[in-house]
């Protein structure tokens, strides 16, 4: 008998990372979940609190110490890690922040949410990785290389970064067998969506519609399948053509 497969996914709460888990749970894997909110009723497929990791990503000590815990309720392996949580501040009334609006707190604190933690996360569960020649999915986004009328320039940058860390682990972590890729998502439909959204639909996106998080979710999980055993360090575009 296949032994079940084993999900690790920052940001299950809502949008692409809820559709994510459900995607996985349906297909049979195991699902660990981590993030700063309590596990909740609407989110079964985590196995209430026994899968479920308190982790604040903005603390950097806190997810060191946690390290052994997560660890712990591995088992020694894991077979996909979905770097799917990110910050993007926005102003008090709800505008994007450039560079003179971003002091060096709101710099750290996007930083540490939406690179630091993945780099240290897929480092500290290097192990559990190679146990079952897994993989490392990181979410990055169409900010990070173009500018954008609600991403604000930490988020943007922080991205960017992240695209490139993508071929970096992919590097590393290939002749372990570890594959390492990335997706970069668009306008995504999501319970929160900016003013001002429809008119980029219209004018930037060939499809003329927004992403279902559902679209993102079945990506997700094909990289993570035996279809894509040669993928390794690619970012994919999940926008609808937004990107030429």
């Amino acid at each position: 008998m296949t032994a079940q497969k084993t999900l690790l996914l920052t940001g299950a709460s809502r949008g692409i990372g809820h559709a994510t888990v459900k995607h996985f749970h349906a297909a049979g894997w195991r699902i660990f979940t981590a993030s700063r909110q309590n596990w909740a009723e609407e989110c079964p497929w985590a196995e209430k609190l026994l899968n479920h990791i308190h982790l604040d990503l903005e603390d950097i000590d806190s997810l060191q110490q946690t390290l052994p815990l997560i660890k712990e309720k591995l088992g020694g392996r894991l077979d996909a890690l979905v770097d799917n949580a990110g910050i993007s501040p926005k102003g008090a009334d709800g505008q994007r922040l450039g560079v003179r609006d971003t002091d060096y707190a709101t710099w750290l604190r996007v930083f540490n949410v939406n690179l630091f933690s993945c780099a240290l996360l897929a480092n500290g569960l290097f192990d559990e990785l190679k146990a079952s020649q897994g993989c490392v999915i990181n979410v990055t986004s169409i900010a990070g290389s173009r500018v954008h009328p609600f991403a604000g320039v930490a988020y943007a940058t922080s991205k960017a970064a992240l695209s490139a860390l993508t071929r970096e682990m992919a590097f590393d972590f290939g002749p372990h067998g570890v594959r390492v890729n990335a997706i970069a998502p668009g306008e995504i439909e999501t319970s929160i969506l900016s003013p001002g959204t429809g008119d980029i639909i219209e004018r930037q996106v060939p499809m003329q519609r927004l992403g279902k998080p559902e679209e993102v979710a079945s990506l997700i999980y094909f990289l993570c399948t035996s279809g894509a055993s040669y993928v390794n360090g690619a970012e994919i575009h999940v926008n609808g053509g937004q990107h030429v």
